[in-house]
């Protein structure tokens, strides 16, 4: 037998002793681990200290039945559920799926059958799981940004309404920072975009690694990039700014063997004011890194949004 059936953990549930032991001998002689209970009751005892990955219960059993059984367990546990029913018994297939069983057998079992009934829903078990693991890739695909791993543009959109509607609400501080790397057109030029890419990313971790755990960072386009400071007003998000500045001034590149480059990085620094436009408070932020700019480049630069309205940080 396949030695990766080890990982796999089979709960039979029937009060029938015979049925019980036969079923859980020719489950574990197929490779898979396998335990064995008599009522619904002692299977949740189990199932509260272990996992399995396929429960097998008889819908008729001494007290809790077994559909009410294979609700719980849909409810509260990741298991699938193969329910057992005699040709007698007045249940039927939809019923089952509608109580969340994975499929259906009819008593009294051949093991075969059985067997093969399993083998469906473990790989039904796993394609599901593949399923969700590419629909979360997929997502997060969505919202980040490949080279850099930050969140992109469209997020910082979604997000940056998010928390002007609770700025809205409470009224704590919101601030928001545009940085734009200093001729870096000049150094894709001169190095290639290879390079400009190794500047990217290791600035998207710099940037990382002086914020909060509630603060984001996004690559708004190219080489410019937004953070969001919830509950931070415009002298901490000021700091903040200077802090992610020097960090990246005092890094240096080697494009080429022997030679050390440093970049410089322009910040702009503005706070938001109640019920102003989403798209005024982002240009003034942009207008703010401009004139970081025109300064000279290497600076945090803050503008408000009422006079007196600006100060400018250059480096020290």
């Amino acid at each position: 037998m396949a030695s990766s059936n080890k990982n796999i953990s089979v709960l039979i549930v029937d009060d029938d002793v015979s049925v019980r032991s036969t079923m859980n001998e020719y489950v574990n002689s197929a490779g898979y681990k396998s335990d064995a209970v008599s009522c619904a009751e002692e299977a949740l005892e189990v199932l509260e200290k272990k996992s399995f990955q396929v429960v097998i219960t008889d819908i008729i059993l001494p007290a809790m039945g077994g559909l009410e059984l294979t609700k719980i367990i849909k409810r509260d546990k990741n298991s699938d559920v193969i329910v057992m029913t005699g040709y007698s018994d007045d249940y039927s297939y939809e019923e089952a799926i509608n109580f969340g069983a994975s499929d259906f057998v009819i008593k009294p079992v051949r093991l075969e059958e059985l067997m093969l009934r399993l083998k469906r829903v473990l790989k039904e078990r796993d394609l599901t799981r593949e399923r969700i693991r590419m629909m979360e890739k997929l997502q997060k695909l969505a919202v980040t940004d490949g080279l850099t791993k930050l969140f992109n543009s469209r997020s910082f959109y979604s997000q940056l309404e998010t928390e002007v509607d609770r700025f809205n609400r409470y009224k704590h501080p919101l601030t928001l920072l545009l940085l734009d790397l200093d001729h870096f057109k000049d150094y894709n030029d001169s190095y290639g975009h290879l390079e400009g890419d190794k500047v990217l990313v290791r600035f998207s971790q710099i940037i990382k690694s002086c914020l909060r755990a509630n603060d984001t960072a996004y690559r708004y386009g190219g080489e410019e990039f937004t953070v969001i400071l919830p509950e931070t007003d415009g002298e901490e998000a000021g700091t903040v700014a200077q802090r992610i500045r020097e960090a990246l001034e005092t890094e240096r590149f080697s494009p080429l063997n022997g030679k050390d480059v440093r970049i410089t990085i322009s910040i702009g620094v503005t706070e938001y004011q109640h019920k102003e436009e989403l798209s005024t408070f982002i240009q003034r932020a942009d207008k703010a890194m401009y004139r970081s700019k025109q300064k000279g480049r290497n600076m945090v630069s803050m503008l408000y949004a009422d006079p007196p309205s600006e100060s400018t940080t250059p480096q020290e």
